[in-house]
């Protein structure tokens, strides 16, 4: 790789593989949701997703271009992390406050790589392209945004083991026994 059209062409068909994984991994976030709510903000996402998609593949026609064969190794690492936490049989709210923020992960990935492929295009002058990136990159912003007030919304219903409660709660117990009677409530003068 040697142009700046070359890492342009390349990190443009890095995109679109990142986009078609992220198309199936919302299909199987809005099935794992326990909230109409979170579940509806994924199908409406992919929807989108699946208009990215034609953007994308409309940028390569812009130029005359196809897309390489490329493997979007940062979105693949973010899937096989949702994968694995899955292994973990988390609760159905855990699942979703984790789906949340994994959703806001790929946004600011997503992000970033739209903000790179326009700066590029913007320089060798892909007019075409600079606009469907640029639609692109808001409604990422968008999903970001709605994404964030999700994680804001959804509470664990249980904050930590029942156990280590009662363990907190024995300790302080004990804290207050020992802590000296006279100390409490009175204000002390410095001179």
């Amino acid at each position: 790789m040697q142009t700046a059209h070359e890492l342009f062409l390349h990190e443009l068909s890095d995109m679109l593989d990142a986009e078609r994984n992220i198309l199936e991994a919302l299909q199987e976030q809005s099935e794992e949701s326990s909230r109409p709510d979170l579940q509806k903000a994924f199908d409406s996402h992919r929807q989108q997703t699946e208009k990215q998609i034609q953007r994308l593949e409309q940028a390569f026609e812009s130029l005359e271009e196809q897309p390489e064969e490329t493997e979007c190794k940062g979105i693949q690492g973010l899937i096989s992390e949702h994968d694995e936490f899955k292994e973990e049989s988390p609760s159905e709210d855990i699942l979703d406050i984790f789906n949340a923020g994994a959703a806001c992960k790929v946004e600011h990935y997503e992000i970033a790589a739209y903000t790179s492929l326009i700066n590029l295009a913007q320089q060798m002058g892909h007019k075409k392209a600079v606009r469907l990136l640029n639609q692109n990159l808001k409604e990422e912003q968008q999903t970001l945004k709605k994404m964030e007030g999700f994680i804001k919304k959804l509470k664990p219903e249980r904050m930590m083991e029942e156990e280590e409660d009662e363990e907190d709660q024995d300790e302080e117990m004990e804290m207050t026994r020992k802590s000296p009677s006279g100390s409490r409530g009175r204000s002390r003068r410095v001179a």
